[in-house]
């Protein structure tokens, strides 16, 4: 299964075509989590404890653990992302603290070394945005987590970049990610 983190809040979102150009190339179905639509919440000292005390029986069959089963479980990610005050939407972070699960989407060794436990080959992340990417703490961050701590051997960054910058052609620079995907 092709798991799709969506977290393209605008209609005319240029990332959300981009990354719709991506899944209909790979050609197989896939399950959309639509961010702005989910209830997810910040983990808050209760929701912590539960997770803790959850985790710590090795019981992830509480509907808090959803999105990380899915996320484990996903033979690909894609994740959907504008490029926002160098980073990305706060509502992708919140996502990624509700599946950071210890016991399910990792394991620690006795060394204190992560072992990632997702079964997905490749994490691809797609942004667009208005001007220069700086992949750092966006692209970057989810890259680190992916191959350091998911077990995800590899990713991928699909961006169209200087959208909005006079002089540039948004079209062409959208459709030459597209065509190079």
């Amino acid at each position: 299964m092709i798991l799709y983190i969506n977290c393209c809040v605008r209609e005319e979102s240029r990332t959300a075509r981009l990354a719709q150009a991506y899944l209909e190339k790979l050609g197989k179905e896939y399950k959309e989590v639509y961010l702005p639509d989910e209830n997810i919440q910040p983990m808050d000292r209760q929701r912590v404890n539960q997770r803790m005390e959850l985790a710590g029986k090795g019981d992830f069959d509480d509907e808090m653990f959803r999105y990380a089963r899915d996320f484990v479980e996903a033979d690909e990610i894609v994740i959907a992302a504008p490029y926002w005050d160098l980073s990305f939407p706060s509502l992708l972070k919140i996502y990624i603290e509700n599946i950071y699960a210890v016991g399910l989407v990792c394991r620690y060794t006795d060394e204190g070394e992560a072992v990632g436990l997702c079964k997905a080959e490749r994490l691809t992340y797609i942004t667009t945005a208005g001007g220069q990417y700086v992949p750092d703490y966006s692209y970057g961050y989810l890259k680190s987590l992916a191959m350091d701590f998911f077990g995800i051997k590899s990713t991928r960054l699909i961006k169209a970049e200087m959208l909005d910058i006079v002089g540039y052609d948004a079209e062409a620079i959208v459709q030459k990610a597209i065509d190079e995907m």
